[in-house]
């Protein structure tokens, strides 16, 4: 891992800077092309976003507030913090025109380490992990349909067929951003047709005089357990997931001044109006008593409502999870491009395919990563042990917006929004940490052990420039020979 410009064949990348409203060069120039647009930008939030989620996280609100009332008003609340943080990122986005999201905000306001570490815990858990889990889930309900109860499925068929996206979605995202994008789109048209059905049932049901669950929506809420309230936006949150990777792929938006924030917020106000009108017709059909008993609250309503349709269920949450699974490998497949470009990672991991034009060593990184996950039983435990790192770090990449405005006043910020929106935003990260660190002590110190991991390799590999000679010779060769493997080349015309 080495520091310093990346050079082609001995010879040092462009370092002007060109002009970024165009789609980045040429045909035969060597770049990530500007190929997402707005609604490209919306498919890829809306598809992150709109996961696992909003068909686990209805039982975990509601069984932490109370009252159905008490957990609509949490999903709201949970939209609009999600709102903030996006407004946030809206503005940094735009202010620093790299890709990498968080790791490249913290790089620029807060230097190396907080950038790696960041960095550190999206490779060995945040984002693989959460790939990993969403390859789980897509395998269980699309083996539903053969074997009935998805929790009866045999594991390896789960682990078969958890592989087999993750090979699908890795080959894709390998040969064309394009495509990439295309597929994203349809896959998250496909996911909102899905809970648009159950919507529109709610909305018949509701017309029809069905409100009884509805009725008296907070009683009760008087003996609500006001320390169970944060776990209840703990699960929301969940849901929520996924608003801030838009960032990651800056390089690649077409007009990002424009196309950045506007597709970042209308990704956050389709999905909570979706949440929200989601959670409305459960309740018109299933009991708060029947939810918080229900396995799947879907299926159950799928079960009472579509007879011999119930398929549409099952298909819907495997396209959702599809489409996080593509979404999330296209953002943070960026970040691991952008890092080894500033020198945080090996610097075959910042080349681009010659015939591909696709960050392809970047994205096959993260594959051999997801596949062992897939074979671990304890993923899940790595994900919770670093979800409060999670929360710390969106915080830490909010508070780069009031410190640059203060450092760097003079910087052109194509958006700009007012001081208060992060200030609230830094405080609800801080409570969620904090919420974390009261829960579950150990398990938030088991995490911040394997966060700390990361400081050692940071010095040993980044930090650490005088290197041996032997193992220049190695990395240069090793870089050499993977080129060669792949056809890939450092990148050939600045991108931000």
């Amino acid at each position: 891992m080495g520091k310093g410009k990346p050079e082609k064949n001995g010879v040092k990348a462009v370092e002007g800077k060109e002009d970024t409203s165009s789609s980045a060069g040429s045909s035969d120039v060597v770049v990530l092309r500007r190929e997402i647009g707005l609604w490209g930008c919306v498919s890829i939030c809306v598809g992150i976003m709109i996961g696992s989620g909003i068909f686990i996280s209805p039982k975990g609100i509601l069984q932490n507030t109370g009252t159905v009332g008490m957990a609509l008003i949490v999903w709201v609340l949970c939209g609009v913090m999600s709102g903030l943080g996006a407004l946030c990122f809206a503005e940094l986005g735009t202010t620093f025109t790299k890709s990498g999201g968080e790791f490249a905000f913290l790089l620029e306001a807060f230097g190396p380490l907080a950038a790696f570490l960041r960095l550190w815990a999206n490779i060995i858990a945040i984002g693989t992990g959460t790939i990993a889990v969403l390859a789980i889930t897509f395998a269980h309900y699309t083996l539903a349909a053969f074997f009935g109860d998805c929790q009866e499925v045999p594991t390896n068929a789960v682990r078969l067929v958890a592989a087999l996206i993750l090979f699908v979605v890795f080959y894709l995202n390998s040969v064309s951003v394009t495509w990439t994008t295309r597929v994203q789109v349809f896959l998250t048209i496909a996911k909102v047709i899905g809970l648009t059905i159950i919507i529109i049932t709610g909305i018949v049901l509701l017309f029809k005089g069905q409100t009884e669950h509805l009725q008296d929506a907070f009683h009760g809420s008087e003996n609500t357990d006001a320390t169970k309230i944060p776990l209840a936006f703990y699960a929301g949150l969940f849901a929520y997931a996924g608003w801030q990777m838009l960032p990651q792929v800056t390089e690649e938006i077409q007009n990002p001044s424009r196309n950045l924030p506007l597709g970042v917020l209308l990704s956050v106000g389709i999905v909570m109006v979706i949440y929200v009108l989601t959670n409305i017709a459960y309740f018109t059909v299933i009991s708060p008593q029947e939810l918080l008993i229900s396995k799947a609250v879907a299926v159950t309503f799928g079960e009472r409502m579509y007879g011999p349709m119930l398929f549409v269920i099952p298909v819907s949450v495997a396209l959702s999870c599809a489409g996080s699974i593509n979404g999330s490998l296209l953002s943070d497949s960026r970040t691991t491009f952008v890092a080894a470009r500033e020198g945080h990672l090996p610097r075959i991991l910042s080349m681009i395919s010659i015939n591909k034009r696709t960050p392809l060593p970047a994205v096959l990184l993260m594959l051999p990563i997801c596949l062992i996950m897939l074979a671990s039983d304890n993923v899940y435990s790595l994900i919770n042990y670093l979800s409060f790192a999670k929360w710390l770090f969106l915080g830490l990449s909010a508070a780069v917006l009031p410190y640059m405005r203060w450092k760097r006043p003079d910087i052109p910020r194509p958006f700009k929004v007012n001081l208060i929106i992060p200030v609230l935003f830094i405080l609800s990260c801080l409570y969620v940490v904090a919420v974390s660190l009261y829960s579950a002590p150990l398990d938030c110190g088991i995490g911040l052990g394997i966060l700390l991991t990361g400081v050692p390799v940071y010095y040993l590999c980044i930090w650490w420039e005088n290197k041996p000679i032997w193992l220049d010779d190695f990395m240069v060769k090793s870089t050499k020979f993977l080129q060669k493997l792949m056809l890939v080349v450092v990148q050939e015309k600045q991108t931000y």
